[in-house]
């Protein structure tokens, strides 16, 4: 009994001292934006924005709570849709990351490297394509869902500002394509069959921000 409580008075004392000994507040929200580039034929790239509360449990380790929204073109598996043209839409995220600090506190410039895992709520794609007579129609395929999904990421902190590159590996989604065919008959494009598509939702998100507190006590 009389080890125990020795134990678990000298790891009591050992979190206070390194608490204690932080030389950075514990509590900071980072804000900004970035460009967010998808993978997959077809795809466009398009901006992201964030917010991102954060904790430090030591200075040379954070944990994040991140909230992003991107706003792009999400692209096929095959290639040989490259021709269809694909709409923009926006894309959220809402995961958890740590991320290490390879300086201590006492450096301007902070390197460091993480990762990250979360939900990622998927809208669904819209498509106009030149098969449809170039009549400037929007085609919605699918519905909007929501994917497990997780990212490395590194970038620096320089002072309150922020630069960070994370590579969002989220799996694919399956949708279907409506085929058209010109009915010379009707002069009109009629539905002809559906074609079975992979979009990739994986997609490259390069953000510069700036952080509200966590600077040293």
């Amino acid at each position: 009994m009389k080890k125990t409580s020795i134990l678990f008075f000298l790891g009591f004392l050992m979190i206070s001292v390194a608490a204690n000994a932080q030389e950075l507040k514990k509590f900071r929200v980072g804000l900004g934006a970035g460009y967010a580039s998808p993978s997959g034929s077809g795809a466009k790239g398009g901006v992201l924005f964030y917010l991102e509360p954060g904790y430090r449990i030591s200075d040379m380790l954070l944990v994040n709570l991140r909230m992003e929204w991107a706003a792009m073109a999400r692209g096929t598996v095959d290639a040989s849709s490259s021709t269809a043209d694909f709409d923009v839409s926006t894309s959220g995220s809402y995961t958890v990351n740590g991320q290490y600090y390879f300086k201590d506190a006492s450096s301007g410039f902070r390197p460091f490297a993480g990762v990250g895992f979360g939900i990622y709520s998927i809208a669904a794609v819209s498509l106009e394509d030149a098969s449809a007579g170039g009549s400037g129609n929007n085609i919605d395929l699918g519905k909007d869902e929501s994917k497990f999904g997780f990212y490395p990421r590194v970038g620096f902190d320089a002072g309150h500002f922020q630069l960070s590159i994370d590579y969002n590996l989220v799996g694919k989604t399956s949708q279907e394509t409506p085929i058209f065919e010109y009915n010379e008959q009707t002069d009109e494009y009629e539905q002809i069959g559906v074609a079975k598509s992979e979009f990739k939702n994986s997609y490259l998100g390069i953000r510069l921000g700036v952080t509200i507190g966590g600077g040293k006590k």
